[in-house]
Order: structure tokens, then C-alpha cells, then sequence
């Protein structure tokens, strides 16, 4: 049996949805691994990005803990990066722990709008729920709303002027495996859909 199956609450239909996330995998792999030398790999603890090594022929986009999606999310920062940044450990960005003061949340906010927007995206072509992250359970208490809006503006964006080619080739797959026939567009997400 699995050992990795998520159950989550779909956008549309409200049904109860099984999501594998070998098959996820199996799905980025297909994708990818030979067309830009990456694999997505189910981590035990913290998600990682690891360029390509004498350790590893392939670069690895690590998700956390088996959780779907997480396994979305990581994908979003990794068709986000771009060529240079996926030559270095996670990409070469900073990473302020949870914990963060109300300035240091704005500036992980302000980063995290794009990659959050595509795993949005994603969750949907999927047919599960995106839950924005902001990523700081210890820290103070903050106002999402601004970041709600901002990850929406960018869904929106990314809707009416195209996905990045990575990015798109991923909908395309997910949304022939779990929800064939189906075309994604404006109409389809709201800024009340966002907790």
C-alpha cells in the first residue's frame, strides 16, 4: 500500500479526492527528467532544492514530509528559477526561519506572491484546495490580507499573460491526469477561495 496518499477537499467538485503523491512523481518526472535533468523526490523533513552533483546525475527538487502539497509548492519555486539559480543549493535564496518579525514576513510575502500564485495554479488544475503559507506559526500575529491580494493579482497574471514554459507544460500534465478536458482560467479563482 502507499504510504503517501493525501486526502484533501477539491475547489470543484466538492468530493472528497485521493491524491498520490508518487504519483505526482511519477507526473514531474515524466515531465522533466529528461528534458531538464531534474526529479522531484519525496523528502523525510524540510523541502531542498540540490543542483546536480557527483552524487546525484540529476537535480532534485526535494518536498517535505511526503505532503502533496508541498511537493506543488517546491515545483512553483523551481519553475520559477532560472537557469543560473538552479545551478545552486535552493536555488541561492535566503530562507529567515519561522519567527519573523513583521519586516522580515513582508519581504518572504513579497518573494512568495509569484511561486505561491503557480502553486495555486497547480492545486487547481490538481482539483485540490491551496492554502496560502505565510510560513510563520512562532512569529507574531500578522495580517494576511495584503498577501492574500497580492498572490491573487499575480493568479491572475500569470492567467492573462501566460505561465512561465515549465510551469506550463506541468498544468497541461496535471490537468490531463486528474481532471481531463478541463481549461483553467480567470473565472475559476477568486480572492475568496484564499485562507
Amino acid at each position: 500500500m502507499n504510504d503517501c496518499i493525501e486526502q484533501l477537499t477539491t475547489n470543484t467538485p466538492p468530493k472528497l479526492a485521493q491524491h498520490q503523491c508518487d504519483d505526482l512523481v511519477g507526473l514531474f518526472n515524466q515531465c522533466f527528467q529528461q528534458s531538464e535533468n531534474t526529479v522531484l523526490v519525496k523528502g523525510d523533513n524540510e523541502p531542498l532544492y540540490l543542483p546536480q552533483s557527483e552524487t546525484s546525475p540529476y537535480h532534485q527538487v526535494i518536498f517535505a514530509h511526503g505532503f502533496f502539497s508541498s511537493a506543488l509548492h517546491e515545483i512553483a519555486h523551481w519553475c520559477i528559477a532560472g537557469p543560473q539559480r538552479r545551478l545552486l543549493l535552493d536555488y541561492g535564496y535566503w530562507y529567515q526561519p519561522d519567527g519573523r518579525t513583521q519586516q522580515q514576513q513582508t519581504a518572504f510575502e513579497q518573494v512568495e506572491s509569484k511561486p505561491q500564485a503557480l502553486e495555486w495554479i497547480f492545486s487547481k488544475a490538481a482539483g485540490i484546495r491551496f492554502f496560502i503559507s505565510a510560513d510563520n506559526l512562532s512569529g507574531p500575529p500578522i495580517d494576511t490580507s495584503a498577501f492574500k491580494q497580492a498572490i491573487f493579482r499575480e493568479t491572475l497574471n500569470y492567467l492573462e499573460v501566460g505561465l512561465p514554459k515549465r510551469a506550463q507544460l506541468f498544468t497541461e500534465q496535471l490537468l490531463n491526469h486528474y481532471q481531463p478536458g478541463l481549461t483553467l482560467n480567470n473565472d475559476q479563482f477568486s480572492l475568496t477561495e484564499l485562507i
